[in-house]
């Protein structure tokens, strides 16, 4: 019975034990969403014409219009999270405290402060008339936070030997970390930076609060305003834009992916020059041409 690293190889008992489980754990999961769609059924929310609606033209541009208004505030906040957290990251890697204690401030405070407070306070403190920027300026800031936290445990997790050996070369410390450190902690934190975005681009759902046009308030007022038989569509609105947002998702994660995959085929490092071919003597007594005390060259001597 062979062994793994971290545990056991299960042994006979345990295999029909796990597939005992899976099928028991299969069985119960299609139990339970049979029920849901039995009793959506009951409800009248699978009826043809509660999806009907989405065929609708007017509806269709609503939704089209959402998709629009939310990848605009998504593209900003991707923007300025990235800047903000760049900066911040540098602030707090500094070696002047002042600026270091004001950077570590700022990350702790709007790290624990609500994203959705952060979004109506800048709303109703400062950009009332301009909801998208308001959302955007509120992901940006939070995002932010986060991603400068990434990037600071990118930077150093690169090997102390690059940053002494750059020292060696007369860096200066700008030049540094912006040349040597932060390429290297973007590229092993690249995953991570997606995942923060995916989370960003779901973080525009909440615009509603500050009653911005997104997917979300679009669908809020699709289900609230269209009835249907005497309902809502609350079920069928709400399985579409959810499947759009897993489609804008899914997108940014395979772009990530790419983005990825790309950086490790690409040719990085220092290329070798070629050697010149080893001057080698004539003989045991050659010597080597010589300056003369003239500046005219003398011709090498050698011994009979």
């Amino acid at each position: 019975m062979s062994a793994s690293v971290l545990y056991d190889a299960p042994g006979p008992k345990a295999v029909v034990r796990n597939r005992i489980y899976a099928v028991v754990g299969s069985l119960a999961l299609i139990a339970l969403i049979a029920l849901a769609i039995v009793r959506l059924a009951d409800k009248g929310n699978l009826d043809y014409a509660m999806w009907d609606i989405f065929n609708y033209a007017g509806i269709r541009q609503n939704i089209a219009d959402a998709v629009l208004a939310t990848l605009k505030a998504f593209g900003l906040a991707a923007v300025g999270s990235l800047v903000l957290g760049l900066l911040l990251a540098v602030a707090r890697l500094s070696d002047h405290k002042p600026v270091r204690w004001a950077a570590t401030a700022f990350i702790e405070v709007f790290r624990s402060i609500p994203l959705l407070i952060t979004i109506y306070a800048v709303w109703v403190g400062f950009l009332a008339d301009y909801s998208m920027w308001a959302l955007a300026l509120g992901l940006s800031i939070y995002n932010g936070c986060v991603q400068a936290e990434v990037l600071r445990a990118g930077v150093n997790s690169v090997p102390k030997g690059q940053r002494e050996a750059a020292y060696a070369l007369g860096m200066s410390k700008s030049q540094v970390m912006m040349s040597v450190l932060m390429p290297q902690a973007v590229r092993a934190m690249l995953p991570t930076i997606i995942s923060q975005l995916v989370v960003t681009l779901k973080d525009t759902s909440l615009g509603f609060i500050i009653l911005y046009p997104e997917l979300l308030q679009t669908a809020r007022l699709i289900a609230s305003n269209t009835q249907v038989n005497g309902q809502y569509p609350y079920v069928s609105t709400i399985v579409v834009i959810g499947s759009i947002y897993v489609a804008m998702c899914l997108l940014l994660s395979a772009l990530a992916t790419w983005i990825e995959k790309r950086g490790r085929r690409a040719k990085t490092g220092i290329t070798m020059g070629s050697a010149a071919a080893p001057v080698t003597a004539a003989g045991p007594g050659a010597v080597l041409a010589a300056e003369g005390t003239d500046g005219s060259d003398v011709a090498p001597a050698t011994t009979n």
